[in-house]
């Protein structure tokens, strides 16, 4: 592992230097790895592994989802397989599932797991909050995860184009005395840029937070705040969103994300640099309070129970849809839709 100075604090992380591909190659050589479900991670960690050389093959209900995978090349009979079939042949399992569909089919699964074989997650939430997922594995087989930072659809789009998504991995079970090394190798094959250790918990507890704040949450928020304020105050929507919306995520949140936000304090016009130092504290002291009220929901397992019992609903799906009509039909996604299509493109 090689040893990074993140800020004066030292932390252990595997690069691709000391864990090359070859060598994730041969940890996995003997293995099938079946992806169960083709949904948010499935494809992207999949159709990675499969152009990296591993044996892949996918597991996963007829319809849409599974039309999804056969455009993507999997073939049906021999790549791509009712999920029954897939566990039968799989000897690492990579559940990837939703969390309330992993609850449903965990019986199916456990059912699968004879001794030697690996569990293999992208989320610690199954196995942390066992006493209500019911999710135990066997004590014969290997547990671990890795947990790309971001969506299917970027860690495949930046594989495509070269780069790498950093990822967490953790061990839960070590039966075989090899699972972190089997780890390790299933992160450098999805496509991490780098890893960091983590354990099951610390993982499902961060990314809870995350999701509800910075990533998700917490940004569609400020989002709504500022442009509700400058709307009220007489801008126009396409004002509003521009200065809100557009010029972080087309504009500044890539060179934040090439050179970090010292730099961009650095290189913008003296106005905005006098302003952004003057304010970052304030909006930190004010929203400090209800980050540490969520991560303690998050800890006191309030938002894993709420998850479940929302999630498992059977009209859940309709619920999502009116909740998410009202973000896609709010004014300032609506110029939001607008600003985009306005876009010019690439010649």
């Amino acid at each position: 592992m090689a040893t990074i100075n993140f800020g004066g604090v030292e932390e252990q992380v595997v690069t691709r230097e000391e864990f090359p591909l070859e060598k994730a190659r041969e940890v996995l050589a003997n293995e099938t790895i079946a992806v169960i479900g083709y949904g948010v991670q499935g494809p992207g960690q999949s159709l990675n592994m499969r152009d990296n050389g591993f044996n892949v093959i996918v597991g996963q209900r007829k319809g849409k989802t599974y039309d999804k995978a056969v455009a993507d090349g999997w073939v049906p009979g021999e790549t791509l397989f009712e999920i029954e079939e897939a566990l039968e042949k799989g000897t690492i399992i990579c559940f990837l599932l939703s969390d309330a569909a992993q609850i449903e089919l965990w019986p199916t699964v456990k059912a699968a797991l004879i001794p030697g074989k690996s569990l293999y997650f992208s989320h610690g939430f199954g196995v942390t909050y066992k006493e209500k997922t019911g999710i135990v594995p066997p004590a014969d087989v290997d547990v671990f995860l890795v947990a790309p930072k971001g969506s299917g659809t970027s860690l495949r789009r930046l594989f495509v184009e070269g780069k790498g998504l950093n990822s967490s991995f953790a061990v839960y079970q070590d039966a075989s005395g090899n699972a972190r090394t089997k780890a390790i190798a299933m992160g450098i094959g999805v496509g991490s840029g780098y890893l960091f250790e983590t354990d099951f918990y610390k993982e499902v507890t961060s990314d809870l937070t995350g999701e509800r704040g910075t990533l998700m949450g917490a940004i569609q928020g400020i989002f709504a705040a500022q442009y509700e304020v400058l709307r009220a105050n007489g801008h126009s929507p396409s004002e509003a969103f521009n200065e809100t919306v557009e010029e972080l995520t087309q504009s500044l949140m890539p060179l934040v994300a090439e050179n970090g936000m010292d730099w961009m304090y650095a290189n913008c016009s003296t106005t905005a640099q006098r302003g952004a130092l003057d304010w970052w504290k304030p909006f930190r002291d004010a929203t400090k309070p209800v980050f540490e009220k969520l991560y303690n929901s998050v800890k006191d397992q309030e938002q894993a129970e709420i998850s479940i019992t929302r999630n498992s609903q059977p009209d859940y799906r309709e619920k999502l849809e009116v909740e998410l009509a009202e973000l896609r039909e709010s004014e300032m996604w609506q110029a939001g839709a607008a600003v985009r299509s306005l876009r010019p493109e690439r010649s």
